[in-house]
Parts: C-alpha cells; structure tokens; sequence
C-alpha cells in the first residue's frame, strides 16, 4: 500500500527555498512514495524493462543467474560460536532465508547436518509481513540471547526483537526496538546498550542515533538510562561491547564523521573515560585486556610513532602500546579478528590475499606472526574468528577458481583442513587473467584485473564492462563468488559475460583500500578528480593496448561506484559505449540533505560550504549534464526502499537527461535497500538486466 504523505511533510517538501527549486526542475521526484514520482517510476520502468527483456538473451541471462544464486552447491559460509556454526541460507525454495547451524563436528564432514533456527519465509507468511533478515547480534559466548532484525522490504531501518536460540523462539515480552536505524549490544542477559531513534532531537542530521542508553530487562524503553549524547552535526553514537575472558568492557563512540571514532570506555562508577587514541583508529576487540587496533593515520604515543595501515595493541590497565604488525607499501590489512589467545589478520598484497596468525611473547613484549598456509595468487578471506574460540574458517578464490572452504584447528597445531569446495558454475576452459597497471594523469600507477577468453583477447577489440568503486576503503577484488550483488564477480561474469566472448575489467583506483588507507586518503575531497582519472586511465590503457575500443567498452558502478559513473559520463563520454549506473549518488549539491547523506561529508566535502562545493561542483554529475554531448545510452538502476542512497538520485538523473533530448533505460525495484534487491530471484532479474543491456549496448542486437 502506498505510505500517505502528511500534509505537514508535504508543506516542509514544498518548502525548499526557492533559488534551489529554480536550479533544480525535478525535485519533486525525490518525494520517494509520492504519487506523481512513482507514476513516473512506473512508465520508465515499463518502457525499459519492456525494451531489455525484448532481446532473446534476457531470459536465457537470467535463468543462468539464478542457477548460480541458488544453487546448492553455493558454499554454506558461517560463524562459529559455542560449538555450533550458524548459517544464512536462500535459494529458490527458500526466498526471505534460513537462518540455520550445525555442529562444528559436523560442518567439518563437508555434509552438515542443519537444525533450522528461524524460517524467514514461514515468519513473514504468518505475521503477514514483508520481512527481510536484517542483522543478528547475540550475547558472547553462549549465543543463546539474540536480538534480530527484522526490515520491511530491505530498508536499512528495521525492527529489533528478542530471540533464543536454545528454544528457537522469539521471547514473550522480550526485548523490542521498534523501526529505526538502530545499534545493540549485549552487556549481559539482561542488560542492553543502543543507539536509536528516541524521539524528537534524538537523531543527528544524518539520520543517526545521537545517543546511547542502557536499557534494563523489566524496565521501559523510554526509561533507560543515557550514557553519551553527541552532537547533531556529528555521523552517529553507537555502543560496542567485548567480552574478554569473562571480564566485559562496555564502549560508547562517537562518530564526528563518516571515518572517524572517539571511544569511550564505561568505568565500574557508571562514568566513561575516553581513549588517548587517534580519531583514525578503529578498535577490533580486546585480547587479555589489551584494545586492538588498527590504524589510518599515524600515532605518536609516548615518544614511539605507530604507522598508518599498521594494527597496534592498548593496554586498558596499564596504557602502553605495542605495535602488533605494520603492512609494508603494497600491503594492506584488510581484516582483523580477535580470538580467544591470539589475533588474525587478513591483509592484501598487490591486491592478493594473505593470512597470519599473530601470539603474543609476554617476556619480549611481542608479538610473532605465523603464515596461515593457504593458497596464492587469490583472495583470502576470514569467514569465522573470536567468538571465544581460537579456531576459525577461511576461504580461497579468484576469478576463475571456486571458492574453497578451510578449517583451521587451533587445538592441533593450526592444522589447516579444506573441507568444502565449490563446484566451477561454469567451464573456464580457455579463460586466462591477468594483472596489469595503468598510469593516471599524475602518473600514479594503478592496477587492474582483465578477465577473458584467450582466443578473444589475443584478437582483441573485444565488448569489454570495466567496473570499479573507488571510495569509503572498500577495495575491489578478484574473486569468484562472494557477495554476489555485485555481479562484476567471477562466477556470474564469466557464466554470463565472459563466456559469450566479453572481456572482464576490476579496476583497482583510488578511493578503496588496496594499498591501505593512504590509497583512499589520496581520493578524498578535493582529490576526488584523482579516482576519476584512475579510471579514465585504464579505460585509456585498455583502448590503447587493443583490449577494446570506444564503440565496445562499457562501464558499471554502483552506489559511490554510481558517482564514479556519473563523473565520467559527463567528463569523457566518447570512450563509452555503455555505462551502467547502479543506486547511484548523482546529484552532490544536495547529497548531504538526502537520507543518509550528511553521513558521508568526510568522503566528499561539505556542498553548503562555498569553498568545498567550488571543487564538488567540478564532478557533481547532475550539474554537469548538458545538451549536445555525445552520451551513450545509459542504464540506471535504484530502489525505492533504499533509505541509505535516495532513489531521487537516479530519477532526477534520468529525468534531467530526458529534458536535455537523451534516451536511457531506467529501472526501479520496488523493494531491496540500498542492495537494490531484496532476495535471490530480484537479484537475478536484475543482473540478467544489466548483462543484457551491455550486450545489446557493446555486442549488438541479437540475431
């Protein structure tokens, strides 16, 4: 049913000054469920879909898809906690998910035997509810009391209510939050820290909570007690609390901006005390009382400076610190867990993945790091560590290799045990990757991936998408399987892309986090341009060395991804014969109004500010479209439950060029978050889309 819009929301919605509404003509499609914008809506996306799904590639795309995302050969990855590994699971029987566990024991057979925890289609079915799983989090480490959310639709916004795992129930007059964007977590089992929304004044002015309270079971949500407020200008507060060898360490932080935290450790009085630490440094866990963390800039602490990128240990009794491990110039850590004795860390080198085990030499003040022996020459992830365990999980994979599953037994000298394999989605048979590098306009070298037949790159000028993201420190990797939303990865690229004699592209630029936080530093604010050119330089690099050419290299993005799409549709349209532009940010002189917008200044500059929005306004793609460009036909892409990037975004792009004579293909998914879909089928639908797009777009009609 279609929300009703107040008559005092419409009042504020009409309210915008009126230089702003003379600037901009389609403002009122960022009225996300108004009723004139969801017609709109609804006619591009019947014209659209209609068109895309008219080429006989479409279906036979989207059923390839949606073998892969169903597919129950997919790796079942999951967490270890009190003996058990617990499992989110959909497939096409099974749409809104199992949550599910095994035994450990039982899990390392490679055949685990799965006990049902929660049946989220059952639930939404009998509650009547579009419900989609939102996050978990359980009391450490008996994993007994739960708090699970609960989204409609798929919106970052959820309810949050109490579950036990021993009886597989969700609890008569438990804890409940209602919706809002909300942060939990367990002091005891009766004793909860959040950050939500509390009412009028509670929330900053990204959307965020501004405090923390402790709620106490018995007691009144409205009753419990504060223990930090923040200020409206500032991201969020949100808690975070480690248990440590039966000891608990309760923290408040605040979030001045989207990338730095100030922590706050609750004392035995109830008062809190700050962390001598840098705003750049994220805490990891804590291990015999030492705070681990890592960090993005330097930290000089008595008289000894811990380097940028490096993981460094606090001591919470005594104050000393101790460098833990610091990544080299073409490393970066990407992931540290905290187990039971020791520490994990997940760190690329070169954009290729790597593990060590780190213990501590109490005597030396040390801490000696052990290879984890997996193999080379792909990305290596961390599914499981902590959780009041020293054993832990790993995968391996590339591009063209399915994902492996590895046991590590800390009880046996960290024996690593493969104990699932993935089965290849599709036969690679004569498909070869490489790395190679691109200079950018300052003469930064940037590296890439290409992924193709060898046949097709050896004759070259082949249909080529390039993807990147560029920004936030998220690196973009060569893998097969993991987190298939984005369907740049290997398995859905290959089966439907690839295979069909297109060229693969990740570009590895400025922005991410391959080469550690430096990496992302250089691109941010004012040096934003440098992640644009990073990209325009391999694009140059790849027309340039006979990869492809104008006519057949088309480009994807999403999200930030979707600005960098925005950026080099209005900058360099003439290498482009396709780019498609995924829940985009698009208009960035109002970025910081919409949802969780302001959230994200750090990344991108204050737009109210004149002397940061002289440099925003140079790439703001929305400002930058102009008639008589030589713009190829664009796809956008966006949801109307996304409640983290505005839908109103991608519609007033799309708008904006149909007013300036373009033609484009639009598509908005009714439900699904900033994810853009909401489960498996949508998932497939809207990959089947994109590939379909660039095949007609890059390779042609087809016959």
């Amino acid at each position: 049913m279609m929300k009703r819009v107040t008559c005092a929301a419409a009042a504020a919605f009409v309210s915008l000054s009126a230089a702003v509404a003379e600037e901009d003509a389609f403002l009122w499609l960022e009225e996300v469920e108004g009723k004139e914008a969801l017609e709109w809506v609804r006619a591009q996306n019947a014209r659209s879909q209609r068109a895309i799904e008219a080429d006989p590639r479409f279906a036979a795309m989207r059923q390839e898809a949606l073998s892969v995302l169903t597919s129950d050969a997919r790796l079942p990855l999951g967490t270890i906690h009190n003996g058990q590994v617990y499992n989110f699971w959909q497939d096409e029987t099974h749409v809104r998910g199992l949550w599910r566990r095994a035994s450990v024991d039982s899990y390392r057979t490679g055949e685990p035997e799965w006990e049902t925890v929660i049946d989220f289609d059952r639930l939404a079915e009998e509650e009547g509810r579009n419900w989609v799983r939102g996050s978990t989090v359980c009391l450490s480490p008996d994993y007994v009391h739960c708090m699970v959310e609960l989204s409609d639709g798929g919106k970052d916004a959820g309810i949050w209510r109490e579950f036990n795992t021993q009886t597989k129930t969700f609890v008569e007059n438990g804890f409940y939050m209602p919706e809002a964007k909300s942060g939990i977590a367990w002091v005891d089992a009766d004793t909860l820290l959040i950050g939500t929304d509390w009412g009028e004044g509670s929330l900053t002015d990204s959307g965020y909570a501004r405090e923390v309270r402790r709620w106490a079971r018995g007691t009144d949500l409205a009753d419990a007690q504060t223990v930090l407020r923040v200020n409206k200008e500032d991201v969020s507060a949100g808690p975070v609390v480690y248990h440590d060898g039966g000891k608990t360490y309760e923290f408040v932080r605040r979030l001045p901006s989207f990338f730095e935290r100030e922590y706050y450790l609750t004392q035995d009085d109830g008062n809190t005390s700050k962390l001598p630490v840098p705003l750049n440094a994220d805490i990891q866990g804590i291990l015999n009382g030492r705070a681990i963390f890592f960090l993005r800039e330097d930290w000089s602490y008595k008289g000894k400076t811990y380097a940028q990128g490096s993981v460094v240990a606090y001591d919470l009794g005594d104050g000393r610190a101790e460098s833990v491990m610091t990544a080299s110039d073409n490393q970066s850590i990407e992931d540290v867990e905290v187990g039971k004795t020791n520490i994990l860390i997940q760190y690329l080198d070169d954009v290729s993945g790597a593990a060590v085990r780190l213990k501590r030499d109490r005597k030396k003040r040390k801490w000696n790091a052990t290879p984890v022996s997996l193999p080379e020459n792909g990305v290596v992830s961390i599914v499981s560590a902590g959780g009041g365990t020293d054993d832990a999980l790993f995968s391996f994979e590339s591009l063209t290799t399915p994902d492996s599953l590895y046991f590590i037994d800390a009880g046996d000298g960290d024996k690593v045990e493969k104990i699932m394999d993935t089965p290849p989605f599709y036969d690679a048979t004569g498909v070869v990757v490489e790395q190679r590098f691109a200079t950018s306009a300052d003469g930064t070298k940037v590296p890439y991936y290409i992924m193709g037949l060898d046949a097709v790159l050896k004759q070259g000028n082949a249909p080529t998408v390039q993807y990147a993201y560029g920004g936030f420190l998220s690196p973009i990797l060569p893998v097969y399987y993991t987190d298939p939303s984005r369907p740049q990865h290997g398995a859905l690229a290959g089966l439907m892309w690839v295979k069909r004699g297109g060229v693969l592209v990740l570009s590895n630029i400025r922005g991410g986090s391959e080469y550690g936080p430096r990496w992302h530093q250089a691109a941010l604010k004012e040096n934003r341009q440098r992640a644009f050119d990073d990209f325009i330089a391999i694009s140059e690099h790849l027309i340039e060395t006979g990869v492809t050419s104008p006519e057949k290299l088309g480009a994807i993005g999403r999200s930030n991804g979707g600005l960098l799409m925005g950026a080099i549709l209005t900058q360099r349209p003439e290498l482009y014969a396709a780019i498609d532009i995924g829940v985009p940010l698009f208009d960035m002189k109002r970025y910081n109004k919409l949802l969780a917008g302001a959230s994200w200044m750090g990344e991108y500059g204050n737009p109210d500010i004149p002397e940061e929005w002289t440099y925003i306004s140079q790439y703001s793609p929305y400002q930058k479209l102009e008639a008589g460009q030589p713009y190829p036909k664009v796809l956008f892409y966006t949801s109307t439950k996304d409640d983290r990037v505005h839908p109103g975004h991608a519609r007033k792009a799309a708008a904006k060029m149909d007013a300036l004579g373009y033609d484009f293909f639009y598509y908005e998914n009714i439900e699904g978050g900033h994810g853009g879909t909401a489960n498996q089928d949508q998932l497939a639908y809207r990959t089947a889309l994109e590939y379909a797009y660039f095949a007609k777009m890059l390779i042609g009609e087809a016959e």
